[in-house]
């Protein structure tokens, strides 16, 4: 893959980043020793391509593999397929004007985006043969070669965009734009989402900087005013998000859904809203699984807690009792049991969310990946959150009696040992453990995470590059067209990148708001370092899709999905936490110092239920307040909404409906006459004398005898005295 140096070069010697040769998508096929069987599934590649209109050509890949080039074999062939689904839009309410009748003149109204037709593309090559794709599904079933599809960079975006980022505090509307045309809406959500948190952490970071400074830790005003700027920001970005899909065009887009090759269905009916044939699953089975979550959740949480009271036990043991030779060197044996225990416990506890997830059996990818983030935000908020809920509300307030127990250790290390007695000392509380705990949560592992993300990888590829040139020598075994070489391996460097899923991206900044709503009151600085780390944390993600992933796949989505009530779950909670921590920690001492006696039981219970109530009421009136104020985009909607409806009218009835004049009133048309009263009331004579209704309209003849007889009563009236 092209180096920052390569993206930021203005010299032109990089002519393999200008174009990308015509070319849709990539699909990395891998050769096997069976040559015969890999002869006939790239045959069979090739010909489901053909028939769907993609025109192909290949190439050499790394070692055993070979690189497909895919493109449209007609740019008809395209547009018919997107005006098809900008139909399906209208229907489904996702647009709220229908298409132009006339294609060309929609598509010079409304031009193919980047996005859109990439998108279009991968669905012809990936969708089910029934639904007019080619059913290529990667490393699934006969596709098992498949290794890989996807779209190559446009490089000379991508080094203009982080150019311009580079130079900017603040993103603005046409950077959002400019992502989504290119990346899709679901990557220009995330964007948004992080640039939006970022300009709200503007207020609790200098609040929190001052509170800091004046009120110090553990503050009820400070935890006040934390939870209330969590639950404007939470409340705000959910308005934001449909004024975002609404300016779009994406609201709704959720009820179109992509289809899962792996459901499973167990009859056919007829849908009854649309009508056509769809497949069902018994929703009282899929009940049933689900109901497995529960199960789930406590299984990781006996876990992943047990590891955690382990290592938090020896830690304790290690850095505040044993007081014998390498000490020093001691201490990090939790680290390391963490370091190599976690990822593998973690790891065998996503493969299972996924094997649960799987047997709850989704008929479509977004409610089965949303399924999977809300088991894997269990696991993730298990493993962020529980040394912090340790240290405060295990070890400070129980510290003093726990630690006799961890004797066990010092037994244990006696009989190992060939010293008769362990050397210890004295235990005491120690005050500062939660903020030392919280420095590094909220600036040393967003440290360490960017370099894990950003750093690491790219360290990995140049040295990968490096082993790579030195094993084969300084002739490439793989032989290019002269004029195509270069192209070729910056398309075989990024067959070789990861695949970028913004879910990794949404969970850091969830995982880290919970870090703001539940702790922060314990160190007031927390939105500061965040402030900073976020301003970093976009430039990042842009680095990493524009340099060390490969291209994503520009899905739509109308909001930031299951992710919207993780924030709204640890909001909530925030309002719980802070207030127990404030009630335990705030006053002269610092915290119960070990011993629980002090504590008031039910003082810590009303303290968390009137901040539940404060809370519930606030979000009320901060929801209430939100929704008086108008957004662009729903004024958007409301005006497409009524040009509809004055063109439906006009079709219907003629456009001059709209511009007839109303018919003149009696009174101010015609005058009426004592003659015409009197011809009235002969018609009505002769008729029997009329009904009740109609003479009570007869004993005036006029509206001047009306005047006449008003102004006499209001002289008969007799006013009294005050």
């Amino acid at each position: 893959m092209t180096s920052i140096g390569s993206l930021y070069a203005n010299n032109g010697d990089h002519p393999e980043l200008k174009t990308n040769m015509g070319v849709d998508y990539v699909i990395n096929y891998r050769i096997t020793y069976d040559r015969a069987e890999a002869e006939a599934g790239f045959t069979q590649l090739v010909e489901a391509l053909t028939r769907v209109g993609l025109a192909t050509e290949v190439r050499n890949g790394h070692e055993s593999s070979l690189l497909v080039f895919v493109k449209v074999a007609s740019e008809k062939h395209l547009t018919n397929h997107i005006y098809r689904e900008r139909v399906q839009d209208w229907l489904y309410g996702v647009r709220i004007n229908a298409p132009d009748k006339d294609v060309d003149n929609e598509f010079a109204n409304q031009p193919v985006t980047e996005a859109e037709r990439l998108r279009t593309v991968y669905l012809l090559i990936t969708k089910p043969k029934n639904e007019g794709g080619a059913g290529i599904t990667p490393k699934i079933g006969q596709w098992k070669y498949v290794t890989s599809i996807f779209p190559l960079h446009n490089h000379s975006f991508n080094r203009q965009w982080l150019k311009q980022w580079s130079t900017k505090y603040f993103l603005d509307d046409k950077d959002l734009d400019q992502i989504r045309d290119r990346f899709g809406e679901s990557v220009a959500f995330y964007f948004a989402f992080v640039q939006s948190y970022f300009a709200f952490l503007l207020f609790p970071a200098a609040f929190g900087f001052g509170a800091w400074l004046i009120l110090g830790r553990y503050s009820w005003f400070y935890a006040v005013v934390n939870s209330l700027w969590s639950i404007v920001f939470f409340e705000w970005w959910k308005k934001k998000e449909v004024d975002l899909a609404v300016q779009w065009g994406v609201r709704g887009v959720s009820r179109i859904q992509r289809p899962r090759t792996q459901f499973k269905w167990e009859r056919e009916a007829a849908d009854p809203v649309t009508g056509e044939a769809v497949k069902f699953y018994s929703p009282v089975k899929r009940l049933q699984t689900q109901l497995l979550q529960i199960p789930f959740a406590l299984g990781c949480l006996a876990i992943l807690g047990a590891l955690y009271v382990f290592c938090f036990s020896i830690e304790i043991f290690l850095s505040e009792i044993y007081n014998g030779p390498f000490k020093s060197y001691l201490t990090f044996t939790p680290t390391i049991i963490l370091t190599g225990v976690l990822p593998t416990l973690s790891t065998i506890l996503g493969n299972f969310a996924e094997q649960l997830t799987d047997r709850e059996n989704y008929e479509t990818i977004d409610t089965h990946q949303a399924s999977l983030v809300r088991k894997i935000f269990i696991i993730n908020f298990i493993t962020s959150y529980t040394p912090l809920f340790l240290s405060a509300f295990v070890y400070m307030p129980f510290g003093n009696i726990l630690v006799p127990y961890l004797d066990i250790f010092k037994i244990t290390a006696e009989k190992l040992s060939s010293d008769n007695s362990i050397a210890t000392q004295g235990f005491q509380i120690n005050p500062d453990r939660l903020k030392k705990q919280m420095i590094y949560f909220t600036v040393t592992a967003q440290i360490v995470n960017f370099t894990l993300e950003v750093v690491v990888p790219y360290v990995k590829r140049k040295a990968f590059k490096e082993v790579e040139k030195v094993s084969k020598g300084k002739t490439s075994a793989v032989k290019d067209v002269p004029e195509e070489h270069a192209f070729l391996q910056r398309v075989r460097d990024e067959a070789e990148l990861e695949v970028y899923d913004v879910t990794g991206d949404y969970r850091e900044m969830v995982i880290q708001f919970g870090y703001l709503s539940l702790f922060s009151a314990v160190w007031p600085l927390t939105p500061v370092s965040f402030l900073v780390n976020n301003w970093v944390e976009l430039r990042s993600d842009a680095m990493k899709i524009a340099v060390s992933s490969q291209r994503p796949i520009p899905w739509r989505a109308d909001s930031i999905g299951p992710w919207l009530n993780a924030l709204g779950f640890l909001s909530w909670f925030g309002s719980l936490v802070s207030s127990a921590i404030v009630f335990l920690f705030s006053g002269d001492a610092e915290g119960p110092g070990g011993d629980p006696s002090g504590i008031a039981v039910w003082g810590l219970l009303l303290s968390m239920l009137l901040s539940e109530h404060i809370y519930l009421a606030a979000q009320f009136a901060v929801r209430y307040a939100l929704s008086q104020i108008d957004s662009p985009g729903l004024q958007k909607e409301r005006a497409q909404r009524f040009a509809m409806r004055k063109q439906v009218l006009e079709e219907t009835l003629g456009p001059e409906v709209t511009e007839r004049p109303l018919p003149l009133t009696p009174q101010a048309g015609e005058k009426i006459t004592k003659e015409s009263l009197e011809e009235e009331a002969r018609k009505i004579s002769t008729q029997g004398g009329g009904t009740p209704e109609q003479l009570f309209w007869l004993r005036q003849q006029g509206m001047d005898e009306t005047i006449q007889i008003g102004r006499n009563l209001i002289s008969q009236v007799k006013i009294g005295k005050r």
